[in-house]
């Protein structure tokens, strides 16, 4: 026998009844004789609890009692032959004629007590039970109708009675004996009292009629069809990647269910535990998906946890003092009082000095449970040995539960690097001596974030998501974006990284989509949806939208995101930029970025800074990281000046190559702003300050390639006139070094704490001789480096090379 509970979402429309025949039909083709355990349909319950709401207020409910025949009549007319629906609807007329009276009734008392509001109620499964039972009867003579008051006995604690389970199984038995060839169709959720009172069973009492008969009835398995492909590893409504367990044990299922798990109710398990039944969790609108089993073990998996559960509302209540310091039975008296005011404590933790304790209510509980505890500790309040009880509101309970969890080291530091990593505070923990749940109470506006990160960090078979916000659409940025859809699917297949552009801002406009703008076509969104740009309204919603894996990209020049730039660390956000100006500006600045990025563990990358996308920055980390000590940098870091002298020979005049460059787009519009070395001197700057030196950039000493004229020219074409003129100085300058066989080179070195930028000549020992075209160099002399230097070549500018240096950073965040 196999016992088949169908949800209110299972028999809430006239294609889910159908689907919940259609499984039925399967069954008993297969040779069973199953027994349908049915909710009321989706929504009845919130309906009818409402109109009793507002019938004991002295509201109107005729237009909650019509939608309710409505619903309930519309599926007689579908799905019953006409010529049997008179008794169906005159069946259906007298319950509801019975809840008008009883609602009537309330109404002229101003007055509901749980037991008329669990009558009330009780008419969502009998409507239910008794519709199915009339459209299965065509098809199936044998199908009965059963109203599980005549099986289930409870006591009178309406609302959520307790189950005499002797005297309901006996019945039940008895029951079974005298219909063992009907197709019992059974109300779930409502049993009676010994006086024959129709009672509740509490939150997910339909599950819980379906394991009593089971138990009862010892049947093979107990079916709960749901919405859902079974119990999922996270709430799949905030976590997107959430996926279906196909196998847990009663013990992390009633974790997970305690913790929010909404697709079974925790008691239900209590009688199938006891009996060792299994329970198949399965989707009525997926039949085909083999859906959960929650069976005695969880059998063999990999999985370091089974799920994360989420409770998303919850009270906190500190209780400190020294009164409780070594005071036997002090915990006992504070939950013994909350237990006897049915106060339900969801999680308790106490300090090791036992000088605090904090647990967890629900928020409705959370007044009055402190004006309790006030009243049961008058005297030690009154004498300073407690302190009064302080009530903490919107937080979140996060649970992750697994039977490996207790078999596998690091399960705590993984959790809670998650947390931390995305700026998550953790305000209390609990873990059961059993080590198969650890819990935490978060922010409620974090719980999205957590749960997110966390599913993240534990399911590593799953991909890491990470979510960018950009600035700047330039050149840089425009080609970022065309490398990351290009390699999108690349990504996804051998890197396990999803890169989704949540956020783009430029001058002009800026706009934002969770979901992740489509790169194919975001210039014309950006366009067309996007708002008026303004960076500190674009920084807030970065921050509002709370998001897991955050990286905020940096592709402008402009010193304004700059300023920001402490504020996003602190927001627990990562930064990767192009922008050279926050790492070689003032030290103290420099400094401050960094040890904040440090303190709120998050990534700070910038290795466009210096070489495009040449990796120098990071090779200077890994060397210094893996304790070499740095001798000597030389450096060529400037495409534009390399191109220039790498062309400087022959016949050529030094005029023709600074124009040749210009013509070919190497230079900026002023060729000055280049040949100054500015822009060089930031890159070495920032070189020596990530070797260790705290260095201002007046400490570099900047050597000038041009004359003090060209300099000093007052237009760009007045420079190339002063240049022109200067032709004798640099013809010297070449005819010097070819006389010599050496070659001009712009060099920038770093060597004991000094750095120095200047024109010099080099012969062909020097690894900067064959230097062509645009390329930069680099050679780092160290102690492990020391007779041959370790060197670093290849193009160091353009939109292409910078964006791929810029991508490389991103998808290292957070590895």
């Amino acid at each position: 026998m196999r016992i088949l509970k169908f949800g209110g979402t299972s028999v809430g429309s006239v294609g889910s009844i159908r689907s919940v025949l259609e499984i039925v039909q399967k069954s008993h083709a297969c040779g069973e004789n199953p027994v349908v355990v049915l909710s009321a349909m989706g929504g009845i319950t919130n309906l009818l609890t409402q109109l009793a709401s507002d019938a004991a207020e002295g509201k109107d409910f005729a237009d909650g009692l019509r939608e309710m025949e409505s619903r309930h009549f519309s599926v007689v007319k579908q799905l019953i032959a006409v010529k049997h629906q008179n008794p169906v609807f005159t069946r259906l007329k007298i319950y509801l004629n019975e809840l008008e009276d009883l609602l009537q009734g309330i109404f002229n008392l101003r007055e509901l007590s749980l037991q008329s509001k669990d009558l009330i109620v009780s008419y969502g499964e009998r409507c239910s039970a008794f519709l199915l039972a009339k459209i299965a009867e065509q098809d199936f003579p044998q199908a009965l109708f059963v109203d599980a008051t005549q099986l289930i006995r409870t006591d009178s604690h309406f609302g959520s009675a307790h189950v005499n389970q002797p005297l309901s199984e006996q019945l039940i038995q008895t029951f079974m004996a005298l219909n063992p060839d009907r197709l019992l169709f059974i109300t779930g959720f409502i049993a009676a009292n010994e006086r024959g009172r129709i009672t509740t069973l509490g939150r997910g009492g339909s599950d819980y009629t379906a394991a009593i008969i089971a138990a009862a009835m010892g049947a093979e398995a107990i079916e709960i069809w749901t919405d859902v492909d079974g119990m999922l590893t996270a709430d799949p409504r905030i976590v997107k990647k959430a996926f279906s367990l196909s196998v847990l044990s009663y013990t992390e299922a009633m974790e997970l269910s305690y913790f929010g798990a909404k697709v079974i109710y925790p008691p239900t398990m209590i009688p199938a535990f006891l009996k060792k039944i299994p329970i198949v969790i399965r989707n009525t609108f997926n039949p085909t998906f083999s859906g959960t089993i929650i069976q005695h073990n969880s059998g063999k998996t990999n999985l370091p946890i089974k799920g994360i559960s989420s409770i998303s509302d919850i009270s906190v209540i500190n209780l400190t003092g020294s009164g409780m310091v070594g005071k036997a039975g002090f915990s006992g008296r504070l939950f013994t009082l909350l237990a006897r005011e049915q106060i339900n404590v969801v999680l308790i933790t106490q300090s090791s000095s036992e000088h605090s304790i904090t647990f967890a209510v629900n928020p409705t509980d959370a007044v009055r449970a402190k004006i309790l505890i006030e009243s049961e500790f008058e005297l030690e309040l009154q004498a300073n040995k407690l302190l009064a009880p302080e009530i903490e509101d919107h937080l979140s309970v996060v649970a992750i539960v697994g039977e490996n969890m207790k078999q596998t080291p690091g399960i705590s530091g993984r959790l809670f690097h998650a947390l931390g990593r995305n700026g998550v505070n953790v305000r209390a923990i609990a873990q059961g001596s059993s080590e198969y749940n650890i819990s935490v109470i978060i922010a409620k506006s974090d719980l999205s974030k957590a749960l997110n990160a966390v599913h993240d960090a534990f399911f590593a078979q799953l991909n890491k998501t990470l979510h960018v916000f950009n600035v700047g659409t330039g050149n840089i940025g425009s080609t970022l974006f065309k490398q990351i859809q290009n390699q999108y699917t690349f990504l996804l297949d051998h890197n396990d990284i999803e890169i989704k552009v949540v956020g783009i801002s430029n001058s002009r406009k800026m706009l934002f989509n969770s979901a992740g703008v489509d790169l194919r076509d975001w210039k014309e969104r950006l366009q067309q949806d996007g708002e008026q740009a303004n960076l500190n309204a674009f920084i807030s919603q970065m921050k509002t939208m709370n998001l897991p894996n955050c990286v905020f990209i940096d592709n402008t020049a402009s010193e304004h995101p700059i300023q920001y730039y402490e504020e996003i660390f602190r927001s627990n956000i990562s930064i990767v930029t192009c922008n050279k100006i926050a790492n070689s500006g003032r030290y103290n600045q420099y400094r401050l970025l960094k040890d904040t990025a440090r303190q709120y563990g998050v990534d700070f990358f910038y290795e466009t800074n210096v070489g495009a996308g040449l990796p120098i920055v990071r090779v200077l980390r890994d060397l210094m990281l893996s304790g070499d000590r740095i001798v000597r940098i030389e450096a060529i870091l400037s495409g534009t000046i390399s191109y220039i002298f790498n062309n400087f020979k022959g016949e050529v005049s030094f005029h023709d190559v600074v124009k040749n460059a210009q013509q070919l787009g190497y230079t900026e519009p002023d060729p000055r702003d280049d040949l100054r070395g500015t822009d060089f001197m930031r890159k070495m700057l920032i070189l020596a300050r990530d070797a260790g030196y705290a260095l201002e950039p007046e400490d570099v000493q900047l050597g000038n390639i041009l004359p003090d004229a060209c300099i000093r020219a007052a237009s760009v074409d007045d420079f190339y006139r002063e240049l022109k003129a200067a032709d004798g100085y640099f013809n010297d300058l070449k005819s010097e070094a070819t006389q010599s066989n050496k070659v001009l080179r712009y060099i920038g070195k770093l060597e004991n704490g000094q750095v120095s930028i200047a024109l010099e000549m080099v012969d062909h020992t020097h690894p900067f001789f064959a230097l062509s075209g645009s390329d930069n160099i680099i050679s780092f002399t160290t102690e492990r480096y020391k007779e041959r230097p370790l060197v670093v070549k290849g193009p160091g500018a353009g939109a292409e090379v910078t964006a791929a240096g810029v991508f490389a950073d991103l998808v290292n965040v957070g590895a």
